[in-house]
């Protein structure tokens, strides 16, 4: 027999245990062959390696997130992941499918990577319906009945139109989750099931969702598991009272350690590897913190062959130096070391490279002052205003009062930012206005096309000069994220193919993003993801107002929210 790899007297996590033992581990054709302490004198042993002191674990599963987060490409964020562990990953590319359709998912397989990449089906491009957001792409019946034959789609993607779920028995949202459950019964079906408890939890579960990884609190941790829905929990949701509450309930079968959304400038540093650290700090034991990070994640997918260091299973494998810090010696794939500490990120050896029009897809038209100006007929307005967090994603509906000076909303003296939402697809040119609280203190502008999901261009600022600045710098380089100040671009971070994804080195990409969310810092935007946070004000199904190019939404009762609510001559 032989033996690609032995690792002698090694500590290896035994899973079903949820304890490390001292024992060899043996490789052979990319697989564990026997994980024990055994007489190796008669195996042809190709290479041989002392692991004592080394910790072994699974390779991370990560299977709850979206690479569009990190900006960049399969083949590159591959790449980056792997040098912190994560050796498989189930992707929602619901950014990419929003831009262009089929399509863009198509192109996503096509990408060559070392990590094994599984994707669940965007189940809600829209986010909600196509009368309430313009999108590049569509995904109806016909295209996930395509997408369900794949033999790399493992899940249905999270299911996020709220009233569609609960409220309309033949929506379409509700009408894939059937054709789901009728052609892939047993598929997992992901959630996005925020601040949402009783009756209307229940009406997510009788459509078929038993997943949710929104952002959790200790009473929606508990009511969800004991209702039989798997918590897969983000960073924002790995706090001491979360993590308390699993620990005192020995919640542990019953959630995942999960990423969601990691931007470029953080992937550098991290991904699942940083959120298992968190977990670890806020009082998860390790071992159950290695087990939510690599079994149950691996048995909620379905997955028959890793998350576990067994015979048969597929060899991937992390070697830490130390435990309780988790810190990494080396990523192992099917057996072969794909990272040494030490070593810098990547690159792909050959470019990523898409079809010419995914480096043209922002259109529109350039604006002026009169296109930011709004006419009011009286002395003041009562405006609706989205109400920014300075912590997640959630947002309140606020009302202020707002001065008219010569016939046009005061909102530069306002104390308010303006928002501004285009559809940049070439289909309707649809424009958006909504008022912003605790958005920027000083004068100055940003803009994006990574405006989650729809991704139209939008724009928030201070001043008319500067917001135009911004929206012309984006049409110009086809999307991307950028900061105006004086009517001067202070930061930019381009993303050209689809607005969205670049193919610079991730080091490149991290730097530009980093400063970025500087320049944002710089003008008063305060959270604590300045990115998400400002990306998310256009999300249609987060709690609990925002904006898409229709106009702001209600986000429960998708009611459009009129600008001015009242006006006082």
């Amino acid at each position: 027999m032989n033996v690609d790899l032995l690792i002698r007297q090694a500590n290896v996590f035994n899973t079903f245990l949820k304890q490390f033992e001292v024992k060899d581990i043996g490789i052979v054709d990319g697989k564990f062959f026997f994980a024990n302490t055994m007489d190796w004198s008669t195996v042809n042993i190709k290479e041989s390696m002392d692991g004592s002191g080394k910790y072994i674990i699974p390779g991370l599963i990560d299977i709850h997130m979206h690479i569009e987060s990190s900006m960049v490409p399969p083949s590159i964020f591959s790449k980056a992941a792997l040098t912190h562990g994560v050796t498989t990953v189930v992707a929602d590319a619901h950014e990419i499918v929003n831009v262009f359709g089929l399509e863009g998912m198509k192109e996503f397989f096509k990408e060559d990577t070392e990590m094994d990449i599984f994707y669940a089906i965007p189940s809600s491009v829209p986010s909600t319906t196509t009368e309430l957001e313009t999108t590049g792409g569509v995904i109806g019946l016909d295209e996930v009945r395509a997408l369900l034959e794949h033999p790399r789609v493992i899940a249905l993607g999270e299911a996020m139109n709220f009233k569609g779920i609960v409220h309309e028995p033949d929506s379409l949202i509700r009408n894939i989750l059937r054709e789901t459950q009728i052609k892939r019964p047993f598929l997992p079906i992901e959630g996005h099931v925020p601040d949402v408890t009783g009756e209307d939890l229940a009406r997510f579960l009788f459509a078929g969702i038993t997943a949710d990884h929104t952002q959790q609190t200790p009473a929606s941790i508990y009511e969800k598991i004991s209702n039989g829905i798997f918590v897969e929990l983000q960073k924002k949701s790995i706090t001491k009272e979360n993590i308390d509450v699993i620990n005192d309930h020995q919640l542990y079968e019953y959630t995942a350690i999960i990423t969601d959304d990691i931007m470029a400038d953080d992937l550098i540093e991290g991904h699942l590897n940083a959120n298992v650290k968190l977990a670890i700090a806020c009082g998860l034991p390790v071992e159950q913190a290695i087990y939510m990070a690599t079994y149950t994640p691996a048995r909620r997918m379905g997955f028959q062959d890793r998350g576990a260091i067994v015979s048969g299973f597929q060899a991937d494998f992390i070697m830490l130096d130390e435990l309780e810090a988790f810190t990494i010696d080396s990523v192992y794939k099917a057996g072969k070391k794909v990272h040494q500490k030490g070593e810098p990120i990547g690159y792909p050896e050959q470019k990523p490279s898409f079809p010419s029009h995914f480096y043209q897809s922002v259109q529109g038209k350039a604006w002026k002052r009169e296109d930011l100006q709004i006419a009011v007929s009286g002395e003041k307005a009562i405006c609706n205003v989205i109400q920014k967090s300075d912590v997640g994603t959630f947002t309140k509906w606020v009302q202020r009062e707002v001065a008219v000076k010569d016939g046009y909303l005061d909102w530069e003296a306002s104390g308010l930012s303006l928002l501004v939402v285009m559809e940049r697809y070439g289909k309707n040119g649809n424009q958006a206005f909504a008022l912003v609280e605790n958005g920027l203190k000083d004068k100055g502008a940003i803009g994006t096309t990574w405006a989650h999901d729809h991704h139209n261009l939008m724009v928030m600022g201070t001043s008319a000069e500067d917001m135009i600045v911004a929206q012309q710098e984006l049409l110009r380089e086809h999307g991307g994220y950028v900061v105006v100040q004086d009517q001067r671009i202070i930061a930019n971070c381009a993303l050209p193919i689809g607005g969205i994804l670049s193919d610079a080195p991730i080091q490149e990409l991290g730097r530009d993003l980093q400063t970025v969310r500087q320049a944002m810092v710089d003008l008063g935007y305060v959270n604590t993801n300045e990115i998400m946070s400002f990306s998310t004000l256009s999300l249609p199904v987060s709690p609990a107002i925002k904006i898409t190019d229709r106009g702001m939404l209600d986000v429960r009762t998708h009611e459009i929210i009129p600008f001015i609510e009242k006006v006082i001559q």
